[in-house]
């Protein structure tokens, strides 16, 4: 059900009144791009599919015939996708000058696809992949294209060392992007949290450093309590209205 228009006017007031506002996005801003979410009951990614086993630093390193099988069919599905509603709407928002930047948790790129400009992947993303050894870059489509024809791990051209995806995985520390994300919250006068159940650290603890703080899931957050406006619905319906009403 469509969030109640008043929840949307409320919203795009706080939005009118900000003057540095940053939208921090989780995996449910992508589901109408046709990509699950990890931990929904009953349709989440992680209940089926083990990610430590596939997308860990340990499966990287001591088994990689699962990570550049499974693991690598599961991200490069994601590359996939196209950007919706939501996405589109935020980067309209970008645009116009109502919304400062966008941390993502998300690694699926559909914000770039979708033309926002200063967008923070903490997680990574899969445009890119590097080598562990000399550290040189190399595009996904070259990382994933050595491990289809069977060369696993797939390895560097230039010195022989292993490559990886420019994915955070589980086991990972927290790239630069990360602190950056940071900052920008801390600078921030509203953080609008769209598709994030707000429970994945570090990204979590991002909202409490928020000035004002809005939110908008389908399913309720630890954070619902501190927010100014907690609108329980759809990403893509409630931003793409949020995006009209404060851009007519």
């Amino acid at each position: 059900m469509m969030a109640e228009t008043a929840d949307v006017a409320r919203l795009a007031r706080l939005l009118r009144e900000s003057s540095h506002a940053v939208a921090l996005t989780g995996a449910g801003i992508s589901t109408e791009s046709g990509l699950p979410d990890f931990r929904s009951p009953g349709t989440g990614l992680w209940e089926t599919v083990d990610p430590m086993a596939y997308l860990s630093t340990e499966a990287l390193e001591r088994r990689p015939e699962l990570f550049y099988s499974t693991g690598m069919e599961l991200l490069g599905a994601l590359r996939e996708a196209q950007p919706n509603r939501a996405h589109l709407a935020l980067a309209s928002l970008e645009k116009a000058g109502r919304l400062k930047a966008v941390i993502t948790q998300n690694i699926d790129g559909l914000h770039h696809k979708a033309g926002s400009q200063r967008v923070f992947e903490v997680h990574g993303h899969l445009r890119s992949g590097h080598c562990q050894r000399c550290r040189s870059t190399v595009a996904f489509s070259v990382l994933a294209d050595k491990a289809r024809a069977g060369e696993v791990p797939p390895r560097c051209d230039r010195c022989g060392g292993v490559l990886r995806p420019d994915v955070v995985l589980f086991g990972d520390p927290m790239p630069e992007a990360f602190d950056l994300a940071a900052r920008e919250v801390l600078g921030s006068d509203l953080l609008l949290v769209v598709g994030s159940s707000l429970q994945v650290a570090p990204v979590a603890y991002l909202p409490q450093y928020a000035t004002n703080l809005a939110i908008v899931n389908l399913t309720p957050t630890p954070y619902d309590g501190l927010a100014g406006v907690v609108i329980h619905d759809q990403a893509g319906p409630v931003i793409e209205a949020l995006a009209q009403a404060v851009l007519s």
